[in-house]
């Protein structure tokens, strides 16, 4: 699995190195024994779950048992702990087996440089472009491809796109024809192939922004004659204002806010609020702070996110829009694995 490598702009923000430096941060000391009886709960785990792929147990019945555990060691032990022992699970014959699954290995190899990326993303929407990397996968690959795909972080990312398709939809119908829309941290933009708005060309122009060359490209090609510019910038770009974006009735970023620390993500939301129209409407999106998945993302994936709460949302909104004439609101999705918070212009 292998692709091109990029040089991604410098601006953006987000590293895996400082995205763990947020996700493991924690004042609190590591405890006396803590960290041997952690290391001994997991290498008991690992072990039963490495004899079970022995022995030719389901895999769905293997997967199950190991996403619960791997949770359960997260949520039990210090963040200082868990840091230290996701390397001992990495290092592991199970996750070897774990990334016969191209979706798993893809995320662990990070083949653009980070993580999330839109080809990552890519293999949680099913999408054509990762059939070739299914087709090769082994028959134990398969299998746990399956599994990993049905996770709730992937049924909630896939509910994710659809919910932004029809918050696209929905703005455009409510201004005739002269709707823009801002994406930022677009990927690939999978959504806007599910836009009847951009269908049917009642969308007036869709800036859809990313940090990846790669993406840009990708957007620039696949929605080539239609209201989408596929424009290369990120976070930095945006709060440096180094880029004449102009204004907008809805802006979005789904992907993003997970690895962003509060004071940037406040920083990218006061901003955000200055590019939108009178009566739009800004929204981000977060892998809330209770999926079950963590556990796995974090070792066989080795893909940290900086999940949030509720009330996290709320704090960021609230210093966001301090002082403006807004309305702030908190939906999750159906299973909860996502939190949006959505802040509307009231003038």
């Amino acid at each position: 699995m292998s692709e091109m490598n990029i040089a991604i702009d410098g601006e953006s923000l987000i590293t895996p190195a400082s995205i763990a430096s947020k996700v493991f941060s924690s004042p609190d000391p590591i405890r006396d024994g803590e960290l041997d009886a952690g290391r001994t709960e997991l290498a008991l785990h690992l072990r039963v779950a490495e004899q079970q792929f022995q022995q030719g147990a389901p895999v769905g019945q293997i997967m199950v048992r190991l996403f619960t555990a791997m949770n359960a060691v997260r949520n039990r032990y210090s963040p200082k702990v868990w840091e230290q022992l996701i390397p001992i699970a990495q290092n592991h014959a199970v996750a070897q087996l774990c990334h016969e699954d191209p979706f798993t290995r893809w995320s662990f190899e990070k083949p653009r440089g980070y993580s999330g990326d839109a080809g990552l993303l890519d293999f949680i929407y099913g999408h054509a472009s990762t059939q070739r990397y299914l087709d090769a996968a082994s028959p134990l690959g398969k299998e746990i491809h399956s599994f990993v795909s049905q996770a709730p972080a992937c049924v909630a990312v896939r509910e994710r796109r659809d919910i932004l398709a029809q918050m696209v939809d929905d703005v455009a119908s409510s201004r005739g024809g002269e709707a823009e829309i801002l994406t930022i941290a677009s990927g690939h933009l999978r959504e806007g192939a599910m836009s009847d708005a951009l269908k049917n060309e009642t969308i007036k122009r869709w800036v859809a922004l990313d940090q990846d060359p790669l993406s840009v490209g990708a957007v620039a090609s696949e929605y080539v004659g239609t209201a989408v510019e596929a424009v290369n910038g990120s976070v930095g770009t945006i709060l440096k204002r180094a880029q004449t974006l102009g204004t907008f009735d809805f802006a979005y970023a789904a992907g993003l806010y997970d690895y962003l620390a509060d004071e940037v993500a406040i920083k990218l939301t006061q901003r955000c609020l200055q590019m939108l129209k009178p009566h739009g409407t800004f929204l981000f999106a977060n892998f809330a702070d209770e999926i079950p998945d963590d556990g796995y993302m974090e070792t066989f994936m080795n893909w940290a996110l900086l999940l949030r709460s509720e009330e996290d949302m709320w704090r960021i909104m609230r210093a966001a829009s301090e002082g403006l004439d807004v309305e702030c609101t908190i939906r999750f999705g159906q299973n909860k694995n996502i939190v949006y918070g959505i802040i509307r212009k009231l003038s």
